[in-house]
């Protein structure tokens, strides 16, 4: 077997390569991701400028390659031909930091798992619910394995991909897993304008941490919150297939 490991936290990231020494356990493992962190950046995908792919050193036994484009970009550049050897399953993660609920329209750790499955791969995108940047991520790794070797046993339906959070817990203190649907995610968005040394403004927008309801139970984030590892069956089919019978019934 043949894994394909991308990020959205940078090619550097200490979560990345635990995933990357995690999945040698299942074969070959091929790393490619994005010179500079690329959070929040969704699902981007470059086409009106050239991308370059510079080779990296990691480790001995890894290849590994980035470049100066998106999550995205990166998994594209490895399946359409960059990466010579056939692919046959893509993972992303670990991010720093959890995404559940709404955070998958912005991840770009989900949208690495996005492009994979659009490009007929099946995929999996790791999150560790910690936003430090000494983060320990060898319990996501082992939870990681876990699920590798579940999903190589059962395989992933087409245009169908897994979101897996972990809490941050030591390995042993993860009650379980439990299979989710996304909760609903509580934003601290603020703005924050600033002036440069001439006097024009500029702006950040930033924020705290987000919040969530961990009040309703199967949901991602209160799974998460009661320390088990959160599994959430994600579809690349966004229609609204509840809302199609009602509105046959209005007047355009």
């Amino acid at each position: 077997m043949h894994i394909l490991v991308a990020n959205d936290d940078g090619i550097l990231a200490p979560g990345l390569r635990a995933l990357a020494m995690a999945m040698r356990e299942f074969g070959s493992v091929t790393v490619f991701g994005p010179e500079e962190n690329q959070s929040a950046n969704g699902h981007r995908k470059t086409i009106s400028k050239p991308l370059r792919v510079n080779e990296v050193h990691l480790d001995d036994s890894l290849t590994a390659y980035s470049a100066d484009g998106s999550p995205a970009d990166c998994v594209a550049l490895a399946v359409l031909g960059i990466v010579k050897k056939p692919i046959d399953l893509v993972v992303s993660g670990i991010n720093r930091g959890a995404n559940m609920g709404q955070d998958l329209t912005y991840s770009g750790t989900v949208a690495a798992a996005f492009e994979a499955t659009i490009q007929r791969k099946p995929a999996i995108a790791f999150s560790l619910d910690n936003h430090s940047l000494n983060a320990d991520y060898s319990g996501a790794a082992e939870i990681a394995k876990r699920v590798v070797q579940t999903v190589i046993n059962n395989g992933l339906p087409p245009m169908t991909l897994l979101n897996v959070n972990v809490p941050n817990l030591a390995y042993p203190d993860i009650k379980g897993f439990k299979i989710t649907r996304e909760g609903m995610r509580q934003y601290r968005d603020r703005l924050d304008e600033r002036f440069d040394p001439v006097g024009r403004p500029y702006y950040w927008i930033g924020g705290d941490v987000p919040l969530g309801d961990i009040t309703v139970e199967g949901t991602d984030i209160w799974a998460v919150h009661n320390g088990y590892t959160s599994i959430t069956p994600i579809q690349l089919d966004l229609t609204a297939h509840t809302l199609i019978d009602s509105m046959r019934e209005w007047h355009f």
